[in-house]
């Protein structure tokens, strides 16, 4: 019985905040984001770095450090591949595609 209690405790307080769990951005599509970013600030002229910058910025607020230094990783990471001439093709397809969930506001990227 007590586990049961605290079950539901538990998932009382992990839905509880200021967005619905609906609407709230996973540390995944943070780090994906992040990639994401780190293609656009290279591959210039495909997609607008400025709006993954401004879903990062409002997706960020309450990340763990060590969430957000696996992001700055994922972002040099997708920077120095995106460098690569014979990845060029294969990374805007992926910026093009994968990323563009991302230049929207937070909120829509739950409901895709």
């Amino acid at each position: 019985m007590k586990f049961a209690a605290i079950l539901i405790a538990a998932a009382t307080v992990a839905s509880a905040g200021s967005a619905s769990a609906a609407e709230r951005v996973t540390d995944l599509d943070y780090l994906r984001a992040s990639r994401c970013k780190g293609l656009a600030t290279t591959l210039t002229g495909v997609v607008d770095a400025g709006a993954i910058d401004s879903f990062l910025k409002t997706a960020g607020g309450a990340r763990s450090p060590m969430v957000l230094d696996r992001a700055d990783s994922e972002f040099q990471k997708a920077k120095r591949e995106a460098r690569s001439e014979d990845r060029k093709a294969r990374l805007t397809a992926e910026l093009t595609g994968a990323c563009s969930s991302y230049l929207g506001e937070p909120a829509n990227v739950a409901k895709r």
